[in-house]
């Protein structure tokens, strides 16, 4: 399905599959932050904050942040305004919060763990105000060439109230804020799935090669990264995945994943 045939489609219509393809929708216009430690008695002097994508709350990197603890980190999960606020303000004005909770630990290395937008916002943040105890970083699903998506869907009114400004920002255009950040010169691990779930086949249509429902795998590349891994899962649900979540821990103890 090309973009024209795609703006063809009922207004309705589009906007149910929409709505249903995201969940956990998060409506708040300040940031919390969950600082957790560690589940072991033998713990690191590392930190990670998990950044959520675009739509979801801090609940939905909760499973993730648990395996974390279980591991030996302490971790502050970042909830954020992602639907009313453009990604140069949330990289400028929450994620420090969380970078000052990390501080606050005494710790000795900061890493992050991102899903979908939120590996932007982490690109974005580390461009402008580098932290002085950066470790690795892990993005699962990262829209990090745009997303066809957004291409389709961006000028329709509905896409914008429920995406709000951040989610114009994530097209495949050149001037786009994924494009513009250049390449990495950090450990950076990416994870992303090729197996949409129902509820996205209406994207996949357009969506050119293998995707995760979201966003075509070739997208989530980035110059620089240091590893790649492509597993069966959804952009929805990849966090949830036991494999993924141990496929992380293995970066960011190692800077590689194990398979």
């Amino acid at each position: 399905m090309t973009v024209n045939q795609f703006k063809k489609i009922p207004p309705l219509v589009s906007c149910f599959f929409l709505l249903i393809s995201s969940l956990s929708i998060s409506s708040c216009n300040s940031s919390s932050i969950h600082t957790r430690q560690p589940l072991l008695e033998t713990a690191f002097s590392e930190c990670v904050i998990l950044i959520h994508g675009l739509g979801r709350t801090h609940r939905s990197m909760g499973e993730m942040e648990t395996k974390l603890r279980e591991a030996g980190y302490i971790t502050v999960n970042l909830e954020y305004p992602s639907r009313s606020k453009t990604i140069e303000q949330i990289a400028s004005e929450h994620v420090p919060e969380a970078i000052a909770q990390c501080h606050s630990n005494n710790v000795d290395t900061i890493h992050f763990v991102t899903h979908s937008m939120g590996g932007i916002i982490t690109r974005k943040t580390i461009k402008d105000n580098r932290p002085e105890l950066l470790g690795k970083v892990v993005m699962l699903s990262p829209p990090n060439k745009g997303s066809a998506i957004v291409d389709a869907m961006k000028d329709r009114w509905y896409f914008r109230w429920f995406n709000g400004p951040a989610g114009q920002q994530l097209s495949t255009s050149p001037d786009s804020m994924p494009n513009v950040l250049g390449p990495v010169d950090y450990p950076v691990g990416i994870i992303t799935g090729d197996d949409p779930e129902f509820f996205d086949s209406w994207f996949i249509s357009f969506i050119p090669g293998e995707s995760d429902g979201k966003v075509a795998v070739t997208r989530t590349k980035l110059e620089g990264m240091s590893d790649f891994l492509v597993v069966p899962e959804s952009h929805t649900y990849i966090m949830y995945s036991d494999l993924v979540q141990d496929e992380t821990i293995h970066f960011l103890k190692h800077g590689v994943f194990s398979d």
